[in-house]
């Protein structure tokens, strides 16, 4: 919904028109000879007049959310933590899948952490079944959408001895606490 101030003005009012939609409701505020206009994100201006652009608006919010998606990154343990919980896939049986993709392979073993937008992320993910909504949730909550995180057994974790850093940066042996 866009908001128009027809010139002439006061600087008060001008403030005021700024004020109220731009500082509170966070429209676009832009100027031209005969008025001061207040836009939503959807909207343009052409020739004084205000025109709807949500096709092209919600264009333009899709192509940056795949752009913020892209950038996502895991490391090389929550996505085989994450493939393993899911669908019991071990890291051999991906080594198997890419061993006549050598360049695969190598990005695979060797990476630290895994980009959502890398080409072999995509087509792993495509070769084991996997949908596009489904990598980006697994990028988004190290998890795929069926599955709920694994719980630790108290049992094991209270019977093992950790070693544990204390404020004062000594490194004791304690049992750890659940």
């Amino acid at each position: 919904m866009s908001y128009k101030l027809e010139k002439p003005y006061t600087d008060k009012q001008r403030a005021d028109f700024i004020v109220e939609y731009n500082h509170q409701q966070g429209l676009n505020i832009q100027e031209t000879e005969t008025a001061l206009y207040a836009l939503g994100a959807w909207e343009v201006l052409e020739d004084d007049e205000v025109v709807d652009n949500t096709e092209a608006y919600e264009q333009e919010q899709a192509q940056k959310e795949r752009a913020r998606l892209d950038m996502l990154n895991l490391t090389k343990a929550d996505v085989l933590l994450a493939l393993y919980e899911d669908k019991g896939i071990k890291p051999e049986d991906i080594k198997q899948m890419l061993a006549d993709n050598i360049p695969a392979l190598i990005k695979f073993d060797y990476a630290s952490s895994y980009y959502r937008g890398d080409a072999v992320v995509n087509t792993l993910g495509l070769a084991l079944g996997y949908t596009t909504e489904e990598m980006d949730y697994l990028f988004e909550n190290k998890t795929f959408p069926s599955v709920e995180p694994a719980v630790l057994n108290p049992k094991a974790v209270a019977d093992s001895s950790v070693k544990t850093v204390m404020e004062n940066d000594d490194i004791s042996d304690e049992e750890s606490e659940v």
